[in-house]
C-alpha cells in the first residue's frame, strides 16, 4: 500500500527536524551567536523539497546560564536551547512540526495535520 499525502508529508517534517537537529548539534554558541546561527539554520532546512517555513528560536537566557556555569564563553548548540517549528507543504497537505524539550530530552512532533 502506498502512503497518504498526510503520512508522506509527515515523514518530510521528520526528515527535515533528523536534518536541522544532526547538523545543527554541536556547534558552538553565544548569545551574541545565537540570532545569526538561528537565521542559518531556518535557511538551511529550508532549501530541502516541501519545506514552506522553519522557524528557529535560541533561547538565550539558558544559553546564558549554561555558559556562566563553565570555563568558555560559549557552549555546544543542543536542544535544551531550541524551540523549533517546521511547516511542511505536501502536495494538498499542510503539516505544523514542533521540537520542545520534554523531561530534559528535545522530543520532536507533529502539532498539525490539514489535508
Amino acid at each position: 500500500m502506498d502512503p497518504t499525502d498526510a503520512q508522506t508529508a509527515c515523514f518530510e517534517a521528520g526528515i527535515k527536524f533528523g536534518s536541522l537537529y544532526h547538523q545543527f548539534a554541536g556547534t558552538p554558541v553565544s548569545p551574541d551567536s545565537a540570532d545569526s546561527l538561528a537565521r542559518a539554520i531556518e535557511e538551511s532546512i529550508e532549501n530541502q523539497p516541501h519545506c514552506e517555513s522553519v522557524s528557529v528560536e535560541i533561547l538565550t537566557d539558558e544559553l546564558a546560564a549554561a555558559i556562566d556555569d563553565g570555563a568558555a564563553e560559549y557552549t555546544e548548540l543542543t536542544g535544551q536551547f531550541l524551540d523549533v517549528e517546521i511547516r511542511i507543504d505536501y502536495d494538498d497537505v499542510d503539516v505544523l512540526a514542533r521540537m520542545e524539550m520534554e523531561d530534559g530530552y528535545p522530543m520532536m512532533r507533529v502539532a498539525d495535520v490539514d489535508a
